[in-house]
């Protein structure tokens, strides 16, 4: 004969047993702490030059290594400016990659680090990685992690070129850095 459980005794266990589990699986995940935090610095690009801070360093073998060329790699090293004239107080450098990783050449994969030099923030980090779509005007990032004062940082930022000179491949970015740490 097969036991019978009363209907009043399993919904209350049930019940209990939903909250207990829903109330873990909460616990595990690291919540909010309401902190924001928006900077915005200027990114200080040149591609030509003996003063180049974008260097293409592997492509597709035959094919023009450029920003519009699938499969195009190269490596950065900008200035981090407080104001958008390339003159401004350098708080850091904008170290990482840049991959053309769409067949179409309109997305470009980064991985960057800004690594600050000075003000409070001097030694530490912020890393950013995304799918950067070369023809939206403001493109975004995101903000996955950071060492120092930017410890567990989490995040996005928003690229806008604010000025581009085609003749000395010049280019500064807008980059308004949004944190929850």
């Amino acid at each position: 004969m097969a036991a019978r459980v009363s209907t009043a005794f399993s919904i209350p266990m049930l019940m209990i047993l939903f909250i207990t589990l829903v109330y873990e699986a909460h616990a595990e995940f690291p919540q909010p702490t309401g902190r924001q935090t928006t900077y915005v610095f200027y990114l200080q690009d040149t591609t030509t030059g003996p003063n180049a801070t974008v260097a293409a360093v592997a492509g597709i073998k035959g094919r023009n290594w450029n920003f519009n060329t699938f499969g195009s790699m190269f490596v950065v090293d900008d200035p981090v400016t407080v104001g958008p004239s390339p003159s401004s107080a350098i708080v850091g450098r904008a170290q990482g990659m840049l991959v053309v990783s769409s067949r179409d050449g309109t997305n470009v994969n980064a991985v960057l680090s800004v690594v600050f030099s000075s003000w409070q923030y001097n030694g530490s980090t912020l890393e950013l990685q995304g799918i950067n779509r070369q023809n939206e005007n403001v493109r975004t990032l995101s903000v996955v992690s950071g060492t120092g004062q930017f410890r567990f940082a989490r995040g996005y930022a928003a690229l806008q070129t604010v000025a581009y000179d085609p003749v000395s491949a010049r280019s500064t970015v807008r980059f308004t850095i949004t944190l929850q740490i």
